[in-house]
């Protein structure tokens, strides 16, 4: 609590000094107390805009780092170095952008970070965790989302580099996952299995499709029936989901919102209904109260009762989801729940007062010193909005 207090009373102090940033808060203020951020309507034209403000952003950022990884902003202590997992899960959403809007040069910057990504593979196949500059050993959950990067590249390229290095991390993967009960605990975070590694599971199925490895899809599949079967509630909570120990009873909606999106990726790519529903539910709990209450926190407990501020990160990833069950089950109220949580969304990007460094960006929280990446605007939560915002279109036009 002290070191906490501490660290707040630090970062305020230090923002409140300078008057870019001090404007900044003081803005972040004023949107927080006015509520008015909810109740925001962005066109079709906007929406776009947005987009691609939030895609400039992340070249911004590649341009800061030392190499052609992607890294984040903290208002205090500045750039980030880049992060490998991030910088994975990042190129696919730069390539589909590049394709939607035709603009190759930004496809480039894709294959740029994917060709640094292979420059920092481990000898083991897997990639570090944290950041670079961490020099951590690799991770389970982080190799899972680099290869998401190598094969949207490879797809793309056809270069058979790319599939190889995919192939490396998926043969890691798979040797390192518990034989007993399908789950990782060997060089996952915190050394604690957790269910969002089905957002590991979907980048391992997409080796699958690729190569018709066969056992790649049982690997996957056993981690899969671990969650669903072991690990969910009825009313579709899911235990062991959140990336602390101290808070693994009320889990964040970032990270919910990783095990949702990997069910419903597994799903689709196994034709499998018993994942679908799996992720359907939590999927429609979160949307009713969503409807119901214009806002969603950022915990939730094992009966659905939310705590603490916004989590921006999770607000996107959960507004892809609600958009890609739009899409099977042409539900209104799908698409009704993403343009809203969208609209929310942009509203946040968009700051009269905002720096260079942040011009485009997400926060990890609203208000911007809330517990999930507070005074940072973390790559992924930009990631995730840019994608909401295309998904959002597709579904506009179906």
């Amino acid at each position: 609590m002290i070191r906490s207090l501490f660290y707040y009373a630090q970062n305020f102090s230090a923002i409140a000094a300078s008057s870019n940033e001090r404007s900044l808060l003081l803005e972040e203020l004023k949107r927080f107390s006015s509520g008015k951020i909810f109740k925001s309507n962005f066109t079709s034209l906007e929406r776009r805009i947005a987009a691609e403000k939030a895609v400039n952003w992340l070249l911004l950022s590649q341009k800061n780092m030392k190499d052609n990884g992607i890294g984040s902003y903290h208002l205090v202590n500045g750039w980030s170095s880049s992060y490998p997992e991030t910088t994975g899960y990042i190129i696919p959403t730069l390539i589909e952008f590049s394709k939607k809007y035709n603009q190759p040069s930004i496809a480039q910057h894709a294959i740029d970070a994917a060709n640094w990504l292979l420059e920092v593979q481990m000898p083991s196949g897997g990639w570090p965790g944290m950041r670079l500059a961490d020099n951590k050993p690799e991770t389970i959950f982080n190799t899972g989302q680099v290869i998401r990067g190598i094969m949207a590249v490879y797809e793309k390229s056809g270069e058979q580099k790319y599939l190889d290095a995919a192939i490396k991390a998926t043969e890691w993967l798979c040797e390192n996952q518990d034989e007993s009960y399908g789950y990782w605990r060997k060089f996952a975070f915190l050394g604690a299995a957790r269910v969002y590694d089905s957002y590991v599971d979907a980048p391992i199925l997409q080796v699958y499709l690729a190569t018709g490895n066969e056992k790649y899809k049982g690997f996957a599949l056993r981690n899969l029936y671990w969650i669903i079967e072991n690990k969910q509630l009825e009313n579709g909570w899911f235990e062991d989901c959140d990336n602390t120990i101290k808070h693994n009873d009320r889990p964040i909606l970032h990270t919910i919102s990783y095990t949702i999106d990997g069910l419903l990726d597994s799903a689709n790519y196994l034709n499998d209904d018993d994942l679908l529903k799996a992720a359907k539910l939590p999927a429609d709990v979160l949307l009713d109260k969503f409807l119901k209450d214009g806002y969603l926190n950022g915990r939730f407990d094992k009966d659905w009762n939310g705590s603490e501020y916004m989590i921006c990160t999770g607000c996107a990833q959960i507004s892809i989801v609600w958009a890609k069950l739009f899409k099977i089950y042409k539900a209104e109220k799908y698409r009704i729940g993403v343009e809203k949580m969208n609209n929310i969304l942009v509203g946040l990007q968009s700051r009269k007062n905002a720096i260079a460094e942040t011009d485009g960006a997400i926060s990890g929280s609203f208000p911007f010193w809330g517990k999930y990446e507070p005074f940072a605007f973390p790559n992924w939560a930009t990631k995730y909005f840019i994608d909401a915002l295309m998904l959002e279109e597709e579904i506009r036009q179906d």
